[in-house]
């Protein structure tokens, strides 16, 4: 595992030699700046864009939102690195627009809703609001990405990193062991209790006539499902997909620090400190699946530290019973 640990770090390494440039990284610094400090002073996502909630207006506004970080951050790192023979290429352009378009419907999409208030006549519409929510993805954006790499972007490849590689495995798994104390510390602070566990009692269990762990463990499937479309999206299509279609040569393809911009950019709904933290995970979460061509390591994390959390807290209550 040590020598896992050190090869990839190796490759992080890599790729900060053959991609840093000062004014590069600096003015990517000052957009990020920018765009944060424009979103939490003015609260744009949820005081604007929520605003629009149920509309059609509301998917075109996320779309917007995040392609325009995207393609600022593009922009620069294609400047920097003298590389603006990009723009002209088509096939960037149908797969970034793409990507962005559905990403966008994805995020805004609110039909669950309606979803919800229909099964079982609305019965159980709390409990499926909360599990539809995070499954919808499954149509809005997933299986779009499925369809456009069947037709389009068929390469010989396993849709976008989601070929499971035991080097990145074993490495990501190391990280998650060192997260495994933190979790445990946070699960005693009551700004924690406030939160976790995500899943709260419904009263769908009495309705649908069975133990209450049996809905908990449906809506935690259905959580921990969410954290696919992310990570397909940012770690897969964005890195995987779309580095070698831009790359030249043994030059660094570039498809990173744009990536970090956007992904920031999803989180600006979230508390401060998650939004800045997210730039610097993108970061060695992108760079790492570049190099290991595979999504699952991220992935691990992510779900791995979700269910972590919603666990200790589980026990938590459990204990206090």
């Amino acid at each position: 595992m040590t020598f896992f640990m050190q090869q990839l770090l190796r490759n992080l390494q890599t790729y900060i030699r053959a991609d840093f440039r000062v004014d590069l990284y600096l003015s990517t610094t000052l957009l990020l700046a920018g765009l944060i400090t424009f979103n939490y002073t003015l609260d744009f996502e949820d005081t604007y864009i929520d605003a629009y909630r149920g509309s059609w207006q509301r998917p075109v506004c996320y779309m917007l939102l995040y392609a325009s970080a995207y393609y600022a951050a593009m922009l620069l790192w294609t400047y920097f690195h003298r590389r603006m023979d990009i723009w002209r290429n088509h096939r960037f352009w149908l797969h970034t627009g793409f990507g962005w378009v559905f990403y966008g419907f994805y995020a805004g999409f609110y039909g669950y809703n309606d979803w919800s208030r229909h099964l079982l006549d609305g019965q159980i519409y709390i409990f499926a609001f909360y599990c539809l929510s995070n499954l919808h993805s499954v149509v809005t954006l997933v299986l779009p990405l499925l369809l456009y790499y069947w037709f389009i972007d068929r390469y010989p490849s396993y849709f976008y990193g989601l070929k499971p590689k035991r080097d990145g495995l074993l490495v990501y798994a190391t990280l998650l062991a060192m997260m495994v104390p933190v979790v445990a510390f946070a699960s005693f602070q009551p700004s924690f209790l406030d939160f976790y566990p995500t899943y709260k009692d419904t009263m769908a269990n009495e309705y649908l006539g069975v133990p209450e762990w049996v809905t908990a463990l449906v809506y935690e499937l259905a959580y921990g499902w969410d954290f696919l479309p992310t990570e397909l999206m940012f770690r897969g299509f964005l890195l995987i997909g779309l580095a070698r279609l831009v790359q030249k040569g043994d030059q660094t393809p570039g498809v990173v620090l744009p990536m970090v911009v956007a992904y920031a950019s999803i989180h600006f709904g979230k508390p401060l400190g998650e939004t800045v933290s997210s730039v610097f995970g993108g970061y060695l979460l992108g760079v790492l699946a570049l190099y290991t061509r595979s999504i699952w390591g991220g992935l691990l994390i992510h779900l791995s530290i979700a269910w972590l959390m919603d666990g200790a807290a589980f026990l938590q209550q459990w204990f206090r019973q």
